[in-house]
């Protein structure tokens, strides 16, 4: 590994500058620091990477690292290009855009941190506005033969932990699909077609960060991207795109299990239309039965029961309830209702 003297073990030059962090990884799986002073004197072996970590940082220190190692000024301007998913390369470097699926603090949305990698030398530059939860594990840990990795692996690593961060999303999403079947199916069916309307749109904003990334992943899996690394890249790449492509049908199948949810939804609401009808049915019959005998009652003969005063009205009242009763009993053994 060869570095100018004082280029390792800066004191306080991290602690000082949040945003900036970076280590030297050589292939017997040590690890050790670089000071955003002595970034230039940093010049990684074959064996060993180097890895510029930037965290929402100020045009001075962009500007410093990309003097330090002399990195593309078409890379540099690629930094703040937008959100939207791309790739490039040139003077023996290349860089990409893609976007993590980040869920923040709010459960009922879904939103993208946007993550750069610049990577050419053995060295590797990574850029965001916001904490990725991975890149904050890997400043952490630090712990393994990162060193043996060229640039284009450590870059394909990276990527790959992106990939994850949909999958996890997509689980997320499937668990809260669950748990709403599960709800439809008891007595909270009224309730769910607010949160199918946010499941949808969840699986919905889901694919539209994932969809554009098939332009990277298609880019950087093709034989003429990379090819002075040889196929050890090459094969990253391949079984990256690979990856993309489960997570896009993963995001895909996430959608239709909204609408098999909607499906669920509109049968438990028809079954319950069903049983509702077929209450209001039953009770139709029984009052029009009732009604029927009142009239009959009303009609006017000189029998006997009409001349029965308040004994006969209290009699045909009481005999009313008994048959409205003796349906209901009827009714509920025969399952009519």
């Amino acid at each position: 590994m060869e570095t100018d003297s004082g280029a390792m073990e800066e004191d306080g030059a991290e602690d000082a500058c949040a945003s900036f962090f970076c280590r030297m990884f050589d292939a017997q799986g040590q690890v050790r620091r670089v000071g955003a002073r002595s970034l230039a004197a940093c010049r990684p072996a074959h064996d060993a990477l180097a890895w510029v970590d930037l965290c929402d940082p100020g045009d001075e220190e962009i500007d410093a690292v990309w003097a330090a190692w002399q990195l593309p000024q078409a890379a540099r301007q690629f930094l703040d290009g937008g959100t939207v998913p791309e790739v490039g390369q040139g003077d023996g470097c290349f860089w990409v855009r893609a976007v993590v699926a980040h869920a923040g603090g709010d459960k009922d949305k879904i939103s993208g941190a946007v993550l750069v990698c610049v990577a050419g030398a053995d060295r590797v530059v990574t850029f965001r506005r916001e904490p990725i939860d991975f890149l904050e594990e890997l400043r952490v840990q630090q712990a393994g033969r990162v060193g043996v990795l060229r640039a284009e692996s450590f870059v394909a690593t990276l990527l790959d932990r992106l990939l994850v961060s949909y999958f996890k999303a997509i689980d997320e999403h499937e668990l809260a699909i669950e748990r709403l079947e599960v709800s439809i199916l008891g007595k909270g069916a009224c309730d769910a077609l607010n949160e199918l309307q946010r499941l949808r749109r969840w699986a919905s904003r889901l694919r539209r960060m994932l969809a554009p990334h098939r332009v990277v992943f298609g880019a950087m899996s093709r034989p003429d991207f990379r090819p002075d690394e040889g196929r050890a890249a090459d094969r990253h790449f391949i079984a990256l795109n690979m990856r993309f492509e489960r997570a896009l049908d993963m995001v895909e199948n996430a959608r239709d299990q909204v609408l098999g949810t909607f499906e669920l939804f509109s049968n438990q609401t028809a079954l319950r239309t069903n049983q509702a009808m077929r209450v209001l049915t039953f009770v139709t019959v029984v009052t029009g039965l009732m009604a029927t005998i009142v009239g009959a009652l009303g009609m006017n003969f000189g029998t006997h029961l009409f001349q029965s005063d308040d004994a006969g009205f209290y009699g045909v009242i009481a005999g009313l309830v008994a048959l409205a009763a003796g349906a209901f009993v009827l009714g509920r053994r025969q399952r009519w209702f």
